[in-house]
């Protein structure tokens, strides 16, 4: 991740110049975060063994999914950044006062971009997104009701999340992102397999908690330019004090899943201790943010956090799915 700025009342057209169209747009789609679409791992390793049964089907539909998944991601954080524009807050969180934040991750605050830009890209990824979608639906071995609601759901609610209804604006940022990964995981595993999985659902809930605590983080860190704008983010809403207990709670919550899944059955009984790498760390993540006061570095841990517990859920299901681990 870049860490220079623009010079602060840089003129939009020497800002245009700055980079070449292409990389504004790949910005704009948020490219370099490649995060959600890990989901695509751990539902691989949840089907592929015993590699006699993974059929090439699957794995067709499996690519196409995640393709899909690419272009509709990259329509909702564009949506995102048209309105962060519109009402301010990116100009605000990204502006000279923030000398943290890089200033051309953000292309329309930036001016490398122009508003019309950034809506005929999102409108395009979308409609790319959404046919990829319904090719990996018409691919796939199998199509559980239940599967196919969730990606029209998931679909539909994207582009929603900052734009149109601003479910964002709306106090259900948080909870929308967890669902999120919920789906990118349930969802390509309900078609692979055609059944409903508990173990795979924990899973999803944990890669949601991936973006979600990269997510608050950064909350934490624009609490002003959402309050000024009325996007009520938990930071925003409650005192300093409120927001570290809320964001400890989650961290103990995102542990606490596992061990209850455990403990249940729901999963094998050594899932809890698989996962006790992404705990220490994520633990980590919270003191460097709450404790020594370094919330942009405590949000950088957490894609660290998040990319162990993808690696760490993608070696469970292969340990499952091998019969090594009982």
């Amino acid at each position: 991740m870049a860490h220079h700025d623009l010079p602060a009342g840089l003129p939009r057209a020497a800002a245009g110049r700055a980079e070449h169209r292409l990389r504004s747009f790949a910005r704009l789609g948020k490219l370099d975060v490649y995060d959600y679409y890990l989901s695509i791992l751990v539902v691989l390793a949840a089907v592929l063994l015993p590699v006699a049964r993974f059929d090439r089907p699957t794995a067709t539909m499996l690519v196409v999914f995640l393709l899909g998944q690419v272009f509709v991601i990259m329509a909702m954080v564009a949506l995102d950044d048209v309105t962060g524009f519109r009402d301010g807050s990116d100009t605000q969180n990204y502006g000279p006062d923030n000398p943290l934040r890089n200033k051309l991750r953000k292309p329309l605050v930036a001016g490398t971009l122009t508003e019309r830009e950034a809506l005929g890209f999102a409108w395009v990824t979308a409609l790319i997104g959404a046919l990829l979608w319904a090719a990996a639906v018409t691919l796939a071995p199998h199509r559980p009701t239940w599967a196919l609601v969730l990606i029209g759901a998931l679909f539909v609610v994207s582009l929603q999340y900052s734009y149109g209804l601003k479910i964002s604006y709306h106090g259900f940022q948080e909870a929308f992102l967890v669902a999120l990964g919920v789906v990118l995981v349930v969802a390509p595993y309900g078609l692979a397999e055609g059944r409903f999985s508990g173990f795979l659902l924990v899973q999803g809930v944990l890669f949601g908690f991936g973006p979600l605590m990269f997510g608050v983080y950064s909350n934490t860190n624009d609490v002003e330019g959402d309050r000024a704008v009325g996007r009520p983010t938990v930071a925003a809403l409650v005192s300093e004090r409120g927001n570290a207990v809320f964001i400890g709670c989650l961290s103990a919550a995102e542990f606490l899943l596992g061990a209850v899944a455990s403990a249940t059955g729901i999963a094998p009984w050594w899932f809890v201790l698989l996962m006790l790498p992404a705990t220490a760390l994520r633990t980590k993540q919270f003191v460097t943010g709450f404790v020594r006061g370094d919330i942009m570095r405590a949000r950088r841990t957490g894609f660290r956090v998040h990319r162990l517990s993808v690696a760490l859920l993608v070696a469970a299901n292969l340990l499952v799915g091998s019969g090594a681990a009982g």
